[in-house]
């Protein structure tokens, strides 16, 4: 499940985040499952889990690290029968780097990463949000109209699948793009 986790923090304005991208590796995984965990929003899963997001998927997942801090994170991965789709997993951002555009760069600079790929294509940006999710549905919909593509919902998890007593919304799968190049 896909939440962009962004709430008030002490960084304020927007600031330039490029320096400190990269695709994650193996000795992130536990930082990141740390940073889930911080979140008190996101699904926490295992840190094998995220070990293999980090290594197996890292050329569709992101980091933001600052002085060895990570900061940030998006995991991904190209579902096996459309090679054209990023989809979203977890996005999250610790709170002292909220609402910085930490998020928003995050995702551009991924999806700038996969398109300058050599004979990349145009790519769609999946993700499942919950209806009850306000922060990450306006996170895809600010990305849709950055890039100026369409942003389309259709229904895909539902509640009855996520959670056996109905504790958990249904998911539907938004659909952003496509994208021809990077903005």
């Amino acid at each position: 499940m896909t939440s962009a986790h962004v709430a008030p923090d002490a960084v304020g304005a927007a600031r330039n985040w490029t320096g400190m991208l990269r695709r994650p590796q193996g000795s992130d995984a536990l930082a990141i499952r740390e940073l889930v965990a911080e979140t008190q929003v996101l699904d926490l899963n295992s840190a094998y889990a995220y070990l293999l997001l980090s290594t197996d998927f890292a050329d569709t997942s992101i980091v933001a690290e600052d002085d060895g801090d990570v900061l940030g994170f998006i995991t991904g991965y190209r579902p096996p029968p459309r090679p054209d789709v990023l989809f979203v997993w977890q996005v999250a951002v610790a709170p002292r780097a909220q609402r910085g555009g930490l998020a928003a760069a995050m995702l551009d600079a991924l999806v700038c990463r996969m398109l300058s790929e050599e004979g990349a294509g145009p790519l769609t940006v999946e993700a499942t949000v919950s209806p009850g999710n306000a922060r990450s549905r306006a996170f895809f919909g600010a990305f849709a109209r950055r890039h100026d593509v369409p942003l389309t919902e259709q229904p895909h998890f539902t509640a009855d699948q996520l959670d056996a007593e109905g504790a958990h919304e249904d998911e539907p799968l938004l659909r952003i793009g496509p994208i021809d190049a990077p903005r």
